[in-house]
């Protein structure tokens, strides 16, 4: 009997002091709770803070590209049109042309009167085009520039260095600091030797 009086005391005892682990175990837990939801919060805030961070930089990058195009669309916003607006000089040349090409026109005052005028028409023109930027390119004894000529011959000239410019097919033209069409172009290069060059074929047919 006292046997198991002490096992049943001894029970209780172990029951009594269960409570206390419990508790401890569960405030332990609430406590990491409390930790994890702290930094959850934290990692919250900062996503939001990243994103938002990303919002306001697309936002600037969305305003510089919107000031970007205003600004090019204001610059250049006659740009087609001017380059069609050239077709006015071009048709002005070729209708000049014609006319100095006309025998029976050749040489009379009625010729004279109208390349006159072409000329006061084609000098107003180059004025009004001036005035909105729009200028021709000089383009006679210079070296070709890829940038603003396209070469069409090329012409032998001796007393000039091959790559310069010594005719102007068609007029060229830039609107502000862009080629608005380049200047079609005619430039030098050296004469050929022909008896040199004769002399060379010759020797080629020979060797065969």
């Amino acid at each position: 009997m006292e046997k198991e009086q002490n096992q049943k005391s001894e029970e209780i005892k172990n029951n009594e002091s269960f409570p206390d682990k419990d508790n401890q175990n569960i405030e332990n837990e609430n406590k990491n709770d409390e930790q994890q939801k702290e930094l959850s919060l934290e990692e919250k805030i900062l996503e939001l803070e990243d994103k938002l961070a990303r919002t306001f930089a697309e936002m600037e990058n969305q305003r510089r590209r919107f000031e970007k195009e205003k600004e090019e669309a204001f610059e250049y916003g006659g740009f087609s049109f001017a380059k069609e607006a050239l077709n006015l000089i071009d048709n002005l040349e070729r209708s000049k042309q014609i006319l100095q090409n006309d025998e029976a026109l050749k040489n009379s005052e009625a010729l004279n009167k109208m390349l006159e005028h072409f000329k006061i028409i084609n000098k107003d023109l180059i004025s009004v085009f001036s005035k909105n930027d729009i200028k021709p390119i000089d383009c006679l004894n210079k070296r070709l520039d890829p940038n603003f000529h396209q070469a069409m011959m090329e012409i032998e000239d001796d007393q000039k260095e091959p790559g310069i410019i010594i005719q102007e097919i068609q007029k060229g033209f830039t609107i502000k600091d862009r080629l608005l069409r380049p200047s079609l172009v005619g430039v030098s290069k050296k004469t050929e030797n022909k008896d040199k060059k004769n002399g060379e074929n010759k020797e080629n047919l020979e060797k065969k």
